[in-house]
């Protein structure tokens, strides 16, 4: 790779576009003081990405752009672009010809291309540091910088060696893992902060699921409790049903034959024609018997029913106060709370139409005192369901006037019977012929009355059967909202009644009641665990999902610290090796230039390390002036040391050189460096200047050894240094303040010569 050409538009001085071909392997530039030859060395610096202003004579960046002269105006921006010969592919890139062009505006904005591509200046210095080049390298060296690696420090003169060694690649790659390591370390702080958060809600919650898993557990075992309790309880109505049923049926089937036959035995009376008036009696008071039969009958049915409902309100009780016990709930009847509001309300009245402070004072003790009182009281009092146990006196009532009138009405047939009989026997005295038949009504009626007894007792069995068959719905209802769907498949289920157990014997119903029990205790269990269950294992899941992510992403972060880690050594390692490997290369050169300038003599760089102090930051300054401790520390700094020795003179060290010496030196060891790792070209601003004319033969020497390895832009006064160049640009400022260029060709004229 070598430089083609340098464009410069509006830049400093150079005002109209300005291109300079580089055809020679010596370029050399010239021009009178102020003529603006020494902006190209800072285009070149410009173009290459140097941020600095300072090194480039500047302030700010439209320093950069031509400012005006007395016959042209001011220009808004500035351009250079440089253009380098990549057949042999030192840059990076899949051209053959590759163009880098910066532009800064009026703004300050600065705009990169590569190959009229815009890209950022991170990929400018990316593309360049593989071929060694950068904007303040060793391969340009800017007036009076020439004495500039004898005047740094052991530290820097590091940096400009490993500059020119090829290093800066590593140092950048080793300061990108660098910055990456602090990233990855703070990233990793960031994650333990947020599992730390996390930590203490993802306990809580994996408690709360502890106790949803529990409350599924209950409803899983209630469930089946469920349906092992609905399987035998729908066994045991089926068959209390079919025992109902074909205990009704004959007796049934019986009344109503016997209602036949007594029909049958009334119409010979009538057609005997014997009964009389007493017949007609006999008939009046059979109305009666059975008028009061069956509205005794209906008593006794009705009587049944309320007995089933005061059970059911019985059972009903029981489990509330089971469930009142466990939750430490107290009813307060609906009078009492009324009485509170009316005494309170009547002293409200008072405080609102009094506008004296006192008064009022005296309604606010008065009402905290009501409400303190009815809070006592209703602590001590009993706690009783009100309706339920108005139902229970209402049915209480009901049950007692049903026994009442049954009563009545039994002697009410008890009296019809004796009448009946009475004047049976007065019929029998005198109607002998209607003996027989009288005789068989009576039988009949009196077998009626067994039946009917018989009947009621199995109807108020029935009606029992529905109320306890009512519970059971409403139990089935409340089983699916509890235990879901699955506790209502009992059918399928199957329960603990086995085919030689009767599920109406005494010991199934206490079975099924022991298990009644159980599903109440742990209905109560579960209405103390509260509901929301999901929405608690929805937040569980997530909580624990991202803990488990974040734990992922601190293993991850933490393999890639450990990588990082490795690769900073890895280039600290390869750094220092390689390094040393180029001190080594530059002391031979260096011996070498050395003695050419001096005539003999002896020149060497050495690595050694010194101790300084750094000062500590900010947060340990603040923690050392409490404890009175020191701001500073110590710190190791790995550099390079200078040492030369001149012929003939028992000078030794820097600092005993003269200025022409120290400039031999310095251009010794910086062409001594570009010989090691030579760079595509190196511009050199007047580094010449310090010498005399023999010296400046010698320079010139070193110049076209130097160039059959690096293309070599000159920017000189010397005329020795001149006759080496094959192309020569003169710089000329007119009135107009704007540089333009004039340009010869050495080699061309030579090959016309020829």
């Amino acid at each position: 790779m070598h430089l083609k050409r340098l464009e410069l538009s509006g830049f400093k001085s150079f005002a109209k576009k300005s291109v300079l071909d580089f055809n020679s392997r010596i370029t050399s530039i010239v021009g009178p003081n102020g003529s603006g030859k020494s902006n190209i060395a800072e285009a070149f610096r410009f173009v290459l990405g140097e941020q600095s202003l300072k090194s480039m004579r500047g302030k700010k960046g439209e320093d950069m752009i031509f400012n005006g002269s007395s016959s042209m105006g001011r220009l808004n921006r500035a351009s250079v672009k440089v253009v380098f010969d990549n057949i042999g592919k030192m840059l990076n890139v899949d051209f053959d010809e590759v163009a880098l062009e910066r532009v800064v505006h009026r703004d300050g904005i600065n705009e990169y291309f590569v190959n009229g591509t815009q890209v950022r200046l991170k990929d400018i210095v990316e593309l360049l540091a593989g071929a060694h080049i950068g904007a303040t390298g060793h391969h340009i060296i800017s007036q009076g910088e020439a004495d500039k690696i004898l005047n740094s420090n052991i530290r820097e003169r590091r940096e400009m060696l490993e500059d020119a060694l090829g290093l800066k690649i590593y140092e950048y790659k080793k300061k990108e893992s660098e910055a990456k390591l602090e990233k990855t370390e703070e990233n990793v702080k960031s994650v333990e902060s947020l599992r730390r958060e996390l930590s203490p809600r993802l306990k809580f919650l994996e408690k709360q699921v502890e106790k949803v898993e529990k409350a599924r557990q209950m409803k899983i075992e209630l469930g089946q409790l469920y349906r092992e309790y609905f399987y035998d309880e729908d066994l045991y109505i089926a068959d209390q049903k079919k025992l109902l049923a074909d205990a009704k049926k004959p007796p049934a089937e019986e009344l109503k034959m016997l209602e036949k036959k007594l029909r049958e035995q009334k119409k010979i009376l009538e057609e005997s024609g014997k009964g009389g008036s007493r017949g007609n009696s006999l008939m009046h008071l059979e109305e009666r018997i059975k008028k009061a039969r069956d509205e005794r009958e209906s008593l006794n049915r009705n009587l049944g029913r309320i007995e089933g409902e005061i059970d059911a309100i019985k059972r009903n009780m029981e489990r509330s106060a089971r469930m009142a016990g466990a939750n430490g709930v107290s009813t307060v009847p609906l009078t009492d709370l009324e009485g509170i509001y009316e005494r309170m309300r009547e002293l409200f009245d008072e405080g609102e139409g009094s506008e004296n402070p006192s008064v009022t004072k005296s309604v606010l003790r008065r009402v905290r005192e009501i409400i303190v009182g009815f809070i006592t009281a209703a602590k001590n009092k009993k706690d009783i369901p009100i309706e339920q146990s108005a139902d229970i006196s209402r049915l209480g009532d009901e049950k007692k006037k049903a026994e009442e009138r049954i009563l009545v009405l039994k002697a009410e047939e008890g009296s019809a019977e004796e009448e009946y009989l009475k004047i049976k026997d007065d019929i029998d005295k005198e109607k002998a012929g209607s003996v027989e038949a009288e005789k068989n009504m009576l039988r009949i009626m009196a077998r009626q009355r067994e039946i009917v007894s018989d009947l009621s007792a199995i109807r108020a069995n029935e009606d029992r059967l529905a109320v306890e068959e009512e519970d059971f719905k409403r139990e089935l209802y409340e089983a699916g909202m509890l235990a879901g769907r699955a506790a209502l498949d009992y059918k399928n289920s199957g329960g603990d009644t086995s085919q030689d157990q009767c599920p109406s014997s005494k010991e199934q119903r206490q079975k099924q009641h022991d298990r009644m029990k159980q599903i109440e205790r742990i209905k109560i269990r579960l209405e103390e665990s509260g509901t929301g269950g999901e929405d608690i294992i929805k937040e569980f899941t997530e909580a624990k999902e991202r803990d488990v992510f974040l734990a992922k992403e601190l293993q991850d972060l933490a393999a890639s610290a450990e990588t990082l880690g490795g690769l900073i050594a890895d280039l600290e390692t390869k750094l220092d090796v390689e390094f040393k490997e180029g001190v080594a290369k530059i002391n031979e050169k260096f011996q070498e230039f050395f003695s050419i300038m001096f005539g003999g003599g002896e020149a060497s760089l050495m690595v050694v390390k010194e101790q300084r102090r750094k000062k500590k930051g900010l947060l340990e300054e603040l923690e050392n002036d409490e404890l009175g401790g020191e701001n500073f520390e110590e710190e190791s700094a790995e550099g390079i040391e200078i040492n030369v020795s001149l012929p003939r003179k028992k000078i030794k060290g820097l600092v005993m050189l003269s200025g022409g010496e120290r400039a031999l030196a310095s251009i010794a060891l910086l062409f001594a460096m570009s010989q090691v790792n030579p760079p595509p070209f190196i511009i050199l601003d007047e580094t010449d200047a310090a010498l005399d004319e023999a010296n400046s033969k010698k320079y010139g020497d070193m110049i076209e050894s130097l160039a059959k390895v690096s293309q070599l832009i000159l920017i000189t006064h010397n005329r020795e240094t001149m006759s080496r160049a094959g192309m020569l640009y003169g710089v000329t400022m007119g009135a107009e303040g704007v540089s333009k260029l004039l340009s010869v060709s050495f080699d061309e004229a030579v090959e016309v010569a020829k």
